[in-house]
């Protein structure tokens, strides 16, 4: 009897061990992975692996121009053009016969003199307001001052100061530089008439009690998304001399100088305007591949690809060009809101190194490169020996000591007020731009065919290029093996999630968790919902804890009988990934750069899964996987829809409006502009790339990243784009709800069981 019992007793065991592992086989996983082993936190080694990934791109494109050939001038000429777009040079510049002299009621007609020279304040419009309908005036003027001696011109020169130095400074009104830096009195004092143009400060205020921005930045925003920079602006206001110069006094020789950012514009000036005939930069030569580090608004999108200072430089060959390595102005900046910066001298090997180039590239021109020596010679002296091979003269003109200078009013209210001015004009500037904008991307897409979806989708692939390579920036690398590893680390009665790493790159991994129903059968394929966390976001936010943002809605999904996957996307650490940015822009690229091929990786890698149903995989991001929902998919069309939450908007005016108050102009995402994206893609051209696929559009009322007129607005271009010419109504819709910056989960849940055609959770014919 006992032994019956055990036997009973043995055979339940195995019956129990067999229902045991029947279930676990039962549970669906990953298939062909090997296990995920990693320790440590992924979210910050995938941020790490891209800055290592980044700055060796960076070190790539260096050593491409190591040992350059010489220029011909068909190469200068590509390479003169490729600068004046990545400065935004792009605008016309207003005409004027000569210059203004600005005099209040009351004051004298010169700021200062002596028996060598009058100094007046001067004004000359620089470039008119874009708009057709404009009034024909210039939007931007440009003030500063002109020296001119009283005895015979030989030359004329544009002095640039660096950011936070005044036009008075440089010419000896006030204490603030020692006699020996007051170059644009040294010249003048050489029979030089000089043009000291005013230059933007880096001073910071809190913009709208928010983002802590110097002036620089704060105009640099604006300008990028546009297609413009600050230095672009403040170039176009020295050719506009130039252009006068040349013209009313032809035959005059024509010269520029400056001092760190004037030393950078210097260079730049005369790199794009063979009218200037001899250029010298101080205080900025040297290698720019650290130029990332540097305050934004040095930021050149694609810069890097063709040109550092040797390159720049060589474009001002055969001319004259004398290079002043001088301590440079070295600054630091935390963020607060701002992007962190710091500005420093490079090396003297890094220069001497950087002026081999040079003479590499100049060829048969290279002795017309001069590079200084300021250990052995004065300023002043280095001023003369500029200011002499500018008149074409080996005279010695004898270095007297300069005249004291009679001031005849009160500038240093008049130099905090023409830079308040300046600012004032930019800025309104950028904002006819702005006005501007939907008209100049109509006209680019305008090639566009709609007569029939065939046609649609055959004409859309090259907007689809221009996105990609010009917009977003794409590696030229080719993708790695997945080499997939995953591990189960969750578990509900309803899903199991598994972690899941794919490498893309060198040093470069995509990084998900994989949620699964436990109902799915074998042999059964279902349709996949990529779900994006947002800013600082993890994938545990879109299936743990009930986010308030978020609400578990890859959970959810899956609950309702999807597989959903949850990218960990790279805009997390704060810094750490703003960075990112600031490192791929100079290289014409950006964040989502990394972040399409990740997905591409993951798209492809979900493909191989048994139990996903290839043509049916979606994307549903919310608030910075909103924007993602906006890029990846029109660059990645594996994705068979996108749902964009929380995010769309007027996309081009939330970046470069300084009228509203949601405006990111006064936020802390300094890496959120994007290049030229006013003349080239908002949010409707996007969607256009997305089109005929379903897009979907969810916006809370009181969602704070925008307002609902703005958001109508340009929604209702992508709706005109697939009903009214498409014939496609039904792939797209906008669902508003009573609510803030949050998933709503209803019109949207509806809108990926209808287009992945997937039943209701409540329909009986659901598998289960």
């Amino acid at each position: 009897m006992r032994l019956g019992l055990h036997f009973q007793c043995f055979f339940l065991l195995c019956a129990c061990s067999f229902q045991v592992n029947s279930f676990a086989q039962s549970v669906p996983a990953p298939v062909g992975t090997q296990p995920l082993q990693h320790e440590g936190d992924l979210a910050s080694d995938m941020v790490d692996g891209l800055d290592r990934f980044l700055l060796n791109q960076i070190r790539q494109v260096s050593e491409q121009r190591l040992n350059p050939r010489p220029l011909t001038a068909e190469s200068a000429a590509k390479l003169r053009e490729q600068l004046r777009e990545a400065l935004g040079i792009r605008d016309e510049r207003a005409e004027f016969a000569s210059p203004e002299v600005v005099i209040a009621f009351g004051e004298q007609g010169v700021v200062a003199e002596n028996e060598r020279l009058d100094i007046a304040a001067i004004r000359w419009p620089v470039l008119n307001d874009p708009s057709p309908q404009g009034s024909g005036l210039p939007s931007i003027q440009m003030e500063g001052l002109l020296l001119k001696p009283r005895g015979m011109i030989r030359a004329a020169v544009i002095v640039v100061p660096d950011a936070g130095q005044t036009p008075e400074d440089l010419s000896g009104i006030g204490d603030n530089l020692p006699e020996d830096q007051q170059t644009a009195r040294h010249l003048a004092e050489l029979g030089c008439a000089v043009v000291i143009p005013t230059t933007i400060s880096r001073d910071r205020e809190k913009r709208l009690n928010r983002a802590d921005l110097t002036h620089r930045e704060y105009l640099h925003r604006t300008a990028f998304e546009l297609g413009r920079t600050l230095a672009g602006y403040e170039i176009q206001g020295i050719l506009g001399i130039v252009d006068w110069v040349t013209r009313e006094f032809p035959g005059l020789p024509c010269g520029i100088t400056g001092y760190g950012e004037g030393g950078l514009e210097s260079l730049y000036a005369a790199a794009v305007d063979e009218r200037i005939d001899a250029a010298m930069v101080s205080g900025f030569f040297g290698p720019r591949e650290g130029s990332w580090q540097e305050p934004i608004d040095r930021n050149f999108f694609g810069l890097l690809n063709f040109a550092g200072a040797a390159e720049a430089a060589a474009l001002v060959m055969p001319r004259k060009l004398f290079i002043n390595p001088q301590t440079g102005p070295e600054v630091s900046f935390a963020g607060n809101g701002g992007a962190p910066a710091v500005l420093k001298s490079p090396a003297a090997d890094a220069v001497q190194s950087e002026f081999q180039r040079l003479q590499q590239l100049a060829g048969a021109n290279s002795s017309s490169a001069i590079l200084l020596d300021p250990a052995q010679q004065s300023a002043s002296e280095i001023v003369r020996v500029f200011g002499r091979a500018l008149m074409a003269t080996d005279e010695a003109v004898p270095i007297q000591p300069l005249l004291k200078l009679q001031v005849n009013r009160n500038t240093e209210e008049s130099a905090k007020h023409r830079e308040q001015q300046l600012i004032r004009q930019i800025d309104r500037h950028t904002q006819s731009l702005l006005r501007e904008s939907s008209f100049v991307r109509k006209e680019f897409m305008k090639e566009l065919k709609t007569d029939s979806v065939e046609a649609y989708e055959q004409s859309v692939e090259d907007y689809r290029t221009i996105f990609r390579k010009s917009v977003i920036g794409e590696f030229s690398e080719e993708l790695l093996p997945a080499a997939a590893r995953s591990r189960k680390s969750w578990e509900t009665t309803a899903w199991t999630g598994h972690e899941v790493v794919l490498d893309v790159f060198e040093d470069v991994f995509a990084y998900g968790v994989l949620l699964l129903p436990k109902d799915l059968k074998p042999g059964e394929q279902r349709p996949v919902v990529v779900c994006q966390h947002g800013l600082e976001g993890r994938p545990t936010d879109c299936f743990l804890h009930d986010h308030q943002a978020y609400h578990d809605f890859a959970a959810k999904l899956c609950e309702r009988g999807f597989i959903t996957f949850c990218p960990q996307n790279p805009y997390i650490f704060t810094d750490r990934f703003r960075t990112l940015q600031r490192k791929a822009q100079p290289l014409g690229k950006t964040l989502f750069s990394l972040i399409v091929p990740q997905h591409q990786q993951i798209v492809n890698w979900l493909k191989t899964q048994p139990f996903v149903d290839q043509s049916r995989i979606a994307f549903y991001g919310l608030s910075y996987g909103g924007k993602s929902a906006m890029r990846i998919p029109a660059l990645v069309t594996d994705y068979c829809l996108s749902i964009c939450s929380a995010d769309f908007n007027e996309w081009v005016l939330k970046n470069a409006t300084t009228r509203h108050g949601f405006s990111y102009v006064w936020t802390g995402e300094y890496e959120i502009f994007e290049w030229d994206l006013g003349s080239t893609f908002n949010y409707a051209e996007m969607a256009a790339l997305i089109c005929p696929r379903p897009f979907m559009v969810e916006r809370g009322h009181f969602d704070g990243v925008g307002e609902d007129d703005w958001v109508a607005y340009e929604y209702a271009k992508v709706r005109h784009l697939y009903a009214a010419r498409l014939g496609l109504g039904e792939k797209t819709e906008i669902e508003w709800f009573v609510g803030p910056h949050t998933i709503n989960g209803q019109g949207t849940y509806d809108f990926l069981h209808r287009h992945l055609n997937w039943p209701n959770q409540e329909d009986e014919s659901r598998p289960r």
